[in-house]
């Protein structure tokens, strides 16, 4: 990333469609074109991994590490390879709005897919299906009979399933197989239908000279795929239940830490394995994107361990994590590692050291800089170091304007003031961080498209400790403009990143 230049972050999700959330269609296609018209390098997406109703739809919760979220297939690309008529999606289609809604597109998608697969059956696709199931079967089979098993059981946890089940004896899982052979094919259909059409789109921004950043969460769900198919990388108990969860401990935001509940890795266990599950989740995400963003990059240095059936993080412990060893693996497999450390909150001398070994970038909010220490502040402009990567916010964080509106203090205002060598007014702090972020030494900026778009705090994506109205907000088509284009394509100009 040594070449200046910016990029949008916005989510699959949160693109304009008529089924009610985001997709892979042609939404996905107009924005990537906005980004090229726009000059920008990159665009940012979060986890695409599927998401569930009993966690508000967080990207960062899923029932598995590999698998694509079926919610973002389009139906208007399944429309043109055959696989579903116009009547289908005509009978379905939902208001165009600014929120996603879930549910109704969940229920949209169920029926298309439906539709899809029975028309695959008679499809020509065959051969590239069965590619696709050749090359992704280190997952893809332990997904697809998870998944399968799960829907038998109308959705119950696999620590719930008999006891057979849960351990995966091999009569019962091969039995299993048999019994659910359909309904097995269907989830690798679908899952083929995912990875056909994200790989296209990818395609499709490289030949507009467009870089897709992805977000590889550190964790994974008790409660997936990938937990059942290797119980021996976390650590369980004898009922293959977590022993230890994640979380951060307490800190200046919150006097009780942060219980985050995912099982947490039995190191030990992955370093005798070579670390092969956890390097072939890094190479599927590379294959995926073009730059990683590695979520909570210090657990992988020392993390946080809780003790199962704490209700807060404080009686937690710090573990160490054998980064370097996973890292020189990794890098071994590859020039150079196409990752942004995600270095936010308690990051000590060892993490930096690990980072620069590695020639890791880091990320530089500007919504942190303001505060009393802001000539010292590792986020304020003149302080960014080449290397990193610097935003006006994140998905966590508020916008700029409604970070403006409702979070700063006076002392606040009057420093971004200061340094902005104007006044700021919450119809211009949007444009004026994003400003300060094109000019800065930072090779690369990212701005959230609410904060191009100066929206407010009703745009926020995710508010961290709120289990409502989170992961919701969407883009109107009629918000890409030709003007906000150039206004972008200006900036970004004068600033030598396009």
């Amino acid at each position: 990333m040594s070449q200046r230049g910016s990029g949008i972050l916005l989510h699959i999700s949160s693109l304009p469609s008529p089924f009610g959330i985001g997709d892979l269609g042609p939404g996905a296609y107009r924005f990537a074109d906005f980004l090229a018209q726009a000059s920008q390098r990159y665009w940012e997406v979060l986890p695409l991994n599927p998401t569930l109703p009993i966690s508000g739809h967080a990207p960062y919760s899923s029932v598995s590490a590999f698998a694509g979220n079926l919610l973002l297939i389009s139906p208007e690309l399944l429309r043109q390879e055959g696989l579903v008529e116009k009547a289908d999606l005509q009978e379905s289609m939902l208001p165009e709005g600014n929120v996603v809604d879930y549910g109704a597109a969940a229920i949209f998608k169920e029926k298309i897919l439906r539709i899809a697969c029975t028309k695959f059956r008679q499809s020509p696709q065959r051969e590239g299906f069965a590619e696709f199931c050749r090359r992704e079967r280190s997952w893809l089979d332990d997904y697809a009979l998870f998944t399968s098993i799960r829907n038998r059981y109308r959705g119950k946890a696999w620590s719930a399933w008999p006891e057979a089940l849960r351990d995966r004896q091999p009569e019962i899982i091969g039995e299993s197989a048999k019994t659910l052979a359909a309904a097995i094919e269907r989830e690798k259909f679908l899952q083929y239908l995912f990875f056909k059409q994200w790989c296209a789109l990818k395609e499709y921004c490289r030949n507009l000279g467009v870089l897709i950043i992805g977000d590889m969460p550190i964790y994974i769900n008790h409660d997936s795929a990938d937990v059942w198919a290797h119980p021996d990388l976390f650590k369980l108990d004898e009922q293959k239940r977590p022993a230890f969860v994640a979380g951060v401990p307490p800190d200046f935001f919150s006097k009780t830490g942060q219980l985050w509940g995912n099982p947490v890795y039995d190191w030990d266990s992955l370093r005798r394995s070579g670390f092969k599950w956890l390097l072939d989740r890094f190479e599927h995400n590379f294959g995926l994107y073009d730059l990683l963003r590695v979520d909570h990059f210090r657990g992988y240095v020392g993390y946080w361990e809780i003790p199962a059936g704490e209700k807060t993080a404080v009686k937690g412990r710090w573990v160490e994590a054998p980064a370097r060893e996973l890292l020189e693996k990794l890098a071994k497999r590859r020039h150079g590692l196409p990752i942004i450390a995600e270095d936010l909150g308690m990051i000590d001398a060892k993490v930096r050291e690990i980072m620069r070994d590695f020639h890791i970038p880091g990320m530089r909010p500007l919504l942190f800089a303001f505060g009393e220490n802001m000539a010292h502040h590792s986020s304020i402009p003149h302080n960014v170091a080449q290397g990193n990567v610097i935003y006006t916010g994140t998905h966590d964080l508020n916008t700029a304007r409604g970070w403006f509106e409702t979070e700063t203090t006076d002392g606040d205002r009057r420093r971004l003031s200061s340094y902005a060598g104007r006044k700021v007014t919450e119809k211009t702090v949007s444009w004026t961080l994003i400003r300060l972020a094109m000019a800065s030494p930072a090779d690369t900026a990212i701005i959230p498209m609410q904060d191009v778009l100066s929206l407010g705090a009703g745009a926020r994506m995710n508010k961290p400790g709120t289990t409502k109205g989170n992961w919701q907000w969407r883009l109107g088509a009629k918000q890409l403009t030709t003007s906000l284009a150039r206004r972008l394509y200006q900036l970004t100009a004068l600033y030598g990143r396009d």
